[in-house]
């Protein structure tokens, strides 16, 4: 479907000339251009002050949480702060709906699927998490143009993952960003509000979404409470430190046992073990590493691990701690549970086909027992499998 967007234009030219060219409203109300508090180019009021008329565009579980900090606000009388409440979300292979689109339905307010954004009079519009470029048309349809709720502190990790590349690359502060959303690219627009929080050490990136979706839905309240305020304040990004966080694909999630440390194995798994288990090959089969844990001193300084030779990938089933030990570029890790044809704990698999493979040749050797890095080939199926999924269980 194709959505058409009328443009709501400043009604003052710029440079106060009969021919002038007519500056956008949003530009304007960013500090860009004329004063706000006029009218729009369709003769409608704009107005100053709260309560807004907000169209909020959104998908996952970080979404949800600012979503329904402003279903607060609108059911809130006594503050006034939000007037009308709308929502645009995508579509979705679950039956059920992402989480947004869910709390939309429970809460009862009026529901669009993108590219469909309703034909309603808004203020000002809302993202977060919404994974869709808008389009400058549309960004023109709202006085106070987009605000987005970023949960990093940009210009660190631009782009759709970056609580999972925060948490993959072993950052120790993060944070969220308010800003106004510019066409043609995106999470480059001036910044209306920033907030840091230290990340909690060994934290997952799930465990992170929590804490920073609570903590941009309150600046989001924040910023619409003195909304041309902040918009006037605005700053532009630094051009400095800018780093990109692109989404992750199925081959993400391979474990590369000659070049990756234990910490790095460990990084990768808290960032995306909840969206897509770790994986690797076994015997010309992949297999999914479900759970793992750190291996402790005393399994360390075993003596029948200690005369291991240190070979990437080598694995050994450890009977007291009940794990398998997998060695990697700089020590070792250990697996609880492993998806192979059925969900199996670490002893399952050794009793089923690790004790059965040394029985089979007594004379082998431990390190001849081996995962190896999986290739997987690029299949743009399998990426918008993993994508969907993003957007569904964070």
């Amino acid at each position: 479907m194709r959505v058409l967007v009328r443009r709501c234009w400043g009604s003052r030219p710029a440079g106060g000339g009969p021919d002038a060219r007519q500056i956008p409203q949003w530009r304007a109300l960013a500090g860009l251009g004329a004063s706000p508090g006029g009218e729009d180019g369709r003769g409608v009021r704009v107005r100053e002050k709260p309560p807004w008329r907000v169209l909020f565009f959104g998908t996952d579980q970080f979404a949800r949480e600012a979503l329904r900090a402003l279903h607060a606000a609108r059911e809130n009388k006594e503050e006034e702060l939000i007037e009308k409440l709308e929502v645009v979300t995508v579509p979705s292979p679950s039956p059920k709906g992402l989480p947004v689109k869910q709390y939309a339905v429970q809460s009862q307010l009026p529901v669009y699927e993108w590219p469909d954004v309703g034909s309603g009079e808004y203020d000002v519009g809302v993202v977060a998490s919404f994974g869709r470029l808008l389009s400058e048309a549309l960004i023109l349809k709202f006085p106070y143009g987009i605000l987005n709720v970023h949960p990093s502190c940009l210009p660190r990790w631009r782009g759709p993952a970056p609580i999972i590349h925060t948490v993959l690359h072993g950052d120790t502060v993060t944070g969220v960003t308010i800003m106004q959303i510019r066409p043609k690219r995106f999470d480059v627009g001036p910044i209306l509000k920033q907030e840091t929080v230290p990340v909690p050490p060994k934290s997952t990136a799930k465990e992170l979404e929590a804490v920073l979706s609570r903590l941009g839905a309150n600046m989001l309240i924040s910023v619409l409470k003195n909304l041309p305020e902040s918009l006037s304040n605005g700053r532009q990004q630094p051009t400095e430190g800018v780093t990109h966080a692109p989404k992750i694909s199925a081959g993400t999630s391979c474990i590369k046992w000659e070049e990756q440390t234990s910490e790095q194995i460990f990084r990768l798994y808290r960032a995306i073990g909840n969206i897509i288990p770790l994986q690797t090959l076994w015997m010309d089969n992949a297999i999914k590493l479900l759970e793992l844990v750190e291996v402790n001193s005393s399994i360390l300084t075993d003596p029948k691990l200690t005369g291991q030779p240190v070979i990437p990938g080598s694995v050994i089933y450890h009977k007291q701690s009940q794990i398998l030990l997998v060695c990697c570029k700089d020590g070792w890790i250990g697996v609880r549970s492993v998806m192979f044809k059925k969900m199996l704990t670490a002893t399952d698999f050794y009793n089923g086909y690790l004790h059965p493979w040394y029985q089979k040749d007594s004379r082998a050797r431990p390190s001849q027992c081996r995962f190896q890095t999986l290739t997987l080939p690029t299949k743009k199926k399998q990426e918008n499998k993993i994508v969907a999924m993003q957007q569904y269980i964070k």
